[in-house]
């Protein structure tokens, strides 16, 4: 279904009708209704005085997204039968769309985006363009190849994720084909190729000319590389600089088992948030991100052995570092005024969520915000919206209910996310007291199961363990506390937490390697020591898990630590 351009009279008369009805035609103009959210926010949890309500589902494998000026939705596919992007419009001004349209005969790609005037998109081996049309939802019939990729990066990290920078460039990625450039792929103890073969060619984001048709790789020049894999890259407009997140290496213990602990291939290597300028190096295959000490670490398939940085030395650090195996899918910096000013020039990263963390409980599956100020990161990260993989445990991705992946804004300043397992679209709107909107809050979010208090109740110690909780214990126990069966323990009415305090500090400080057995069950998963961790962060820890999830113990001391440690005063 396709609709006619308005004639200039029929558009001042629906301009002016706008106005009339309240309606905002760009941010910041007039105050405006939004629609009711969804009951549950169509399935995730969101902060306080934000809502979302479901746009379209079971689109197919979305991948990333792209929202007009006039509103209308293009979200490019993984698969869906040969098609590979679907566009919506919502022509009844409900917030969900009511014509969905697919179109290009192409599918295993990944990105989409508009830029003067086209709809631009990618597969495993080509950026390709169609002309937008005035008024209409589907751009024209004919494609554009802008460059043309040779077939061999379609193998390995396939992804041809690509930003533009308004300045007549657009930076492509183009990952890694292996995991850690070793001489004989996916083998336990193989050494790497030096050098590796793959760099520059690939593990690179590549400069291109935007608007040139017909060019291939040569007409490119790598731009920053060392990059394994980034499927999500964005220009910050702000700073006027590149950034990317990166997919971190696999498989440390797997492959290295004497070097790496189970715990420690789960964790690691970092997922990195980059900023990117040109001739950068960011180390890959002979280096990753240890977030645990700070360093670029020499990967063991160079003669690393967890301790050693040798070459890795200077080579430039991640501005944020997340936990191990996430798989960071997109990157958006935030330009409307919708959202509270704190989120103003500040960076959403949608993370696919981990497949690799061997017979723990996978994680990820979440989109975080990172507070920006001057291109650089001015405080922690935060769990933006969370709730996707459902109330069951994800053992293996394919348990998780929504994977989120693509992330787009909207004209108005909401926010779009959409997920890969069923294809639905999420838009979020925020309601609060400075959104300039007239319509009731949200519902404020209630508990979750970890049968907690809600964090802004929590005060101190409880308030500072909960934050160590989520970072190093949630990944194993879960977020109630329940630990998965036969691997990871509970936290919940176990001698080990309400009984001898010098034993569970021990726990904390030098790990646990043998099987327990608690309450009838056996779990054997080794606990790696957290001696990393300050003594009030293991005393704060320890006293938010004896204080919650129906425990009611008493708190854990700094001091208390520190004698177990040796180092009582």
């Amino acid at each position: 279904m396709h609709f006619q351009p308005l004639s200039k009279v029929s558009f001042l008369m629906l301009l002016l009708l706008s106005l009339l009805m309240g309606c905002k035609t760009h941010p910041g103009d007039v105050s405006v209704d939004l629609p009711t959210p969804d009951s549950g926010h169509g399935g995730i949890q969101l902060p306080d005085n934000f809502g979302a309500l479901v746009v379209a589902d079971t689109l197919g494998r979305g991948r990333h997204i792209v929202v007009n000026e006039n509103g209308d939705i293009y979200v490019r596919l993984r698969s869906n039968e040969g098609e590979g992007i679907v566009a919506l419009r919502d022509t009844t001004n409900d917030g969900r769309a009511d014509i969905k349209e697919y179109f290009v005969d192409n599918s295993g790609g990944t990105d989409v985006r508009i830029h003067n005037g086209y709809l631009y998109f990618s597969s495993p081996t080509h950026i390709m363009r169609m002309a937008m049309r005035a008024g209409e939802l589907l751009p024209e019939s004919q494609i554009d190849t802008i460059i043309t990729f040779p077939d061999s990066t379609a193998q390995g990290h396939s992804s041809k994720s690509f930003t533009f920078d308004g300045k007549g460039n657009i930076y492509v990625n183009i990952g890694s084909r292996s995991n850690a450039c070793q001489e004989e792929a996916r083998s336990p103890g193989s050494k790497g190729k030096d050098p590796c073969p793959e760099v520059p060619a690939r593990a690179a984001i590549w400069k291109f000319n935007a608007d040139k048709l017909g060019q291939v790789q040569n007409d490119g020049s790598p731009y920053g590389t060392g990059i394994r894999n980034t499927v999500g890259l964005s220009w910050n407009f702000t700073s006027d600089h590149l950034y990317a997140v990166q997919h971190g290496r696999d498989d440390l213990h797997r492959f290295w088992p004497d070097l790496y602990t189970p715990e420690q291939s789960r964790d690691m290597p970092a997922e990195e948030f980059l900023l990117v300028e040109e001739g950068d190096n960011f180390g890959w295959p002979y280096c990753y991100y240890d977030q645990f000490q700070g360093k670029k670490m020499l990967c063991p398939e160079y003669g690393g052995d967890g301790k050693t940085q040798g070459r890795c030395e200077g080579i430039k650090s991640p501005l944020v570092a997340f936990p191990g195996h996430w798989g960071p899918n997109d990157l958006l910096f935030y330009q409307g005024d919708m959202f509270p000013a704190k989120y103003k020039n500040g960076a959403f990263i949608a993370f696919h969520g981990s497949w690799n963390r061997l017979n723990f409980e996978q994680a990820g599956f979440k989109v975080v915000f990172v507070p920006m100020e001057n291109g650089q990161p001015s405080g922690d990260y935060e769990v933006f919206a969370d709730g996707f993989t459902g109330p069951q445990q994800v053992v293996s991705t394919g348990d998780a209910t929504y994977r989120p992946c693509g992330l787009a804004e909207g004209p108005d300043g909401s926010l779009y996310i959409v997920d890969s397992q069923k294809g639905r679209v999420w838009r979020i709107f925020y309601y609060g007291e400075d959104s300039g909107i007239t319509s009731e809050p949200a519902k404020e979010m209630t508990a979750d199961a970890s049968g907690t208090m809600e964090e802004e109740e929590l005060t101190g110690a409880m308030a500072a363990g909960k934050a160590v909780y989520d970072q190093y214990c949630k990944v194993c126990h879960m977020a109630n506390g329940g630990g998965v069966p036969n691997l990871n323990p509970p936290l919940r009415e176990t001698d080990w937490v309400l009984g001898d305090k010098t034993r569970l500090i021990n726990v904390v400080l030098n790990g646990l390697s043998d099987p327990i057995e608690i309450n009838g069950m056996t779990f054997q998963n080794a606990m790696a020591p957290h001696n990393f961790l300050t003594n009030e962060q293991i005393a704060n820890v320890l006293t938010f898990v004896r204080g919650s999830f129906g425990n009611e113990a008493g708190e854990v001391t700094a001091n208390e630590v520190a004698t177990v440690r040796g180092e009582a005063q």
